[in-house]
């Protein structure tokens, strides 16, 4: 196995265990279903939102039907991540690939487990408040981004120029 698989791989099992960490820990032990919100940071809270939807809680599905639609699709796109951290030999690339699988996995686990997705972060200033998220979503953003600049900066042409 190359390296570029490696750390895609590696990107992929701790976000994954980073993200459920965090959730088991915000449900059980830290109870933040009983405390919240719990003031962090004066524009950072921990809350609990069951998320039945998907970002910014668009597509809510309240029926069992639409959860193992949200499900499979979850299971889809991570698929094509895994297989696209599979078949890459460039590390940015596969570790970006890595952290949007490990993310969406994740998600797939809260939706099997509780039924919907377990988002804990919100940020807020002066009034104005920008949605609840979860570590997972930080990893699929992130995974994107990655993706975005090693396209940028990894392209054929691009390496011909340096």
């Amino acid at each position: 196995m190359n390296a570029a698989r490696q750390a895609g791989l590696l990107a992929l099992l701790l976000g994954l265990v980073v993200d459920q960490a965090h959730k088991w820990y915000m449900l059980g032990p830290f109870a933040i279903e009983s405390r919240q919100p719990v003031s962090v940071l004066p524009v950072f809270d921990w809350v609990l939102v069951w998320n039945r939807g998907v970002s910014y809680g668009l597509f809510t599905q309240d029926s069992d039907l639409g959860r193992w639609v949200l499900i499979a699709v979850g299971l889809a796109a991570s698929a094509f991540f895994i297989w696209w951290l599979w078949h890459s030999d460039r590390r940015l690339m596969a570790v970006a690939a890595g952290l949007i699988a490990g993310g969406g996995i994740s998600n797939v686990i809260d939706r099997l487990v509780y039924g919907a997705v377990v988002d804990n972060f919100l940020l807020h200033y002066q009034g104005a408040q920008w949605y609840v998220f979860n570590l997972a979503d930080v990893w699929i953003c992130a995974g994107f981004a990655g993706l975005v600049l090693a396209w940028w900066t990894e392209r054929p042409e691009k390496a011909a120029d340096g």
